[in-house]
């Protein structure tokens, strides 16, 4: 059963690969409350070090400084992020960590597109946790549900979008780009919007799959997973809504 189109989060991360069985351990299980307090303290500390790496960056005619932050933070939080997934056990120290490091990326980069287009980091963050809330109160009232047939159709969207990511980055490796999507054309704007819609649908797949952990009684280091998980589709909404608003910002 697909529980989430983020790689951070999947129903293997509840049950032991061998026995098919729910992971346990002696001591307190996972619960909804303790995932949303993990949540704030990551996305807190990601805000921390964000602040920091924002002040350090500074545009000249020359070109900009602090990019350490910003390339630093991305391979950080990369490696982190791989961490994390595969020792999953370790994410109330990695979890912690990666917010950090990640905080100094999204700084870094935050401050690039502010210096570009003035007040759009502001309009992005409103925006993602808009989107957040939205989501969530859709999803508690039922009003979206979270069917196979639904995680699917967003687990092979997101899959989609990760191919043709990954092919823009191997072709830019030789002087050329995929076509149209990263301009500010009207295909440009529908892709970005496309991805948005999908990145906030994984969120919808998250909630799910936190809710199936908590009744599932996971062990409570998974708090500190499911948290991460949260964060890392909060970031990729966050940065497409920073291009999208940088796209409709460039038309003007």
């Amino acid at each position: 059963m697909v529980r989430s189109g983020n790689p951070a989060l999947k129903e293997s991360t509840f049950l032991d690969l061998g026995s098919g069985s729910v992971v346990s351990r002696h001591g307190e299980a996972m619960t909804l409350n303790g995932t949303v307090n993990k949540t704030g303290i990551l996305l807190l500390l990601a805000v921390l070090t964000g602040a920091f790496a924002w002040s350090q960056v500074e545009v000249t005619a020359e070109g900009a400084t602090g990019m350490g932050y910003l390339w630093g933070g991305l391979i950080g939080g990369f490696v982190l992020a791989l961490v994390t997934i595969f020792k999953k056990e370790w994410a109330p120290v990695t979890a912690p960590l990666y917010a950090l490091v990640e905080g100094l990326f999204l700084g870094a980069i935050s401050a690039l597109y502010n210096h570009m287009y003035e007040g759009i980091v502001t309009q992005a963050v409103m925006l993602t946790f808009g989107t957040l809330f939205a989501l969530l109160m859709a999803y508690r009232s039922g009003l979206i549900k979270a069917t196979e047939n639904f995680k699917l159709g967003v687990v092979a969207a997101t899959g989609g979008i990760a191919l043709v990511y990954l092919l823009s980055m191997v072709l830019r490796m030789f002087g050329k780009d995929v076509p149209l999507i990263h301009e500010s054309g009207i295909v440009g704007i529908g892709f970005s919007l496309f991805v948005i819609v999908i990145a906030a649908l994984n969120l919808v797949l998250d909630f799910d799959f936190i809710e199936s952990g908590v009744e599932a009684g996971a062990p409570k280091y998974m708090e500190w997973y499911a948290g991460f998980g949260l964060m890392v589709t909060l970031v990729w909404l966050y940065l497409e809504f920073l291009r999208l608003l940088a796209k409709l910002q460039s038309r003007d």
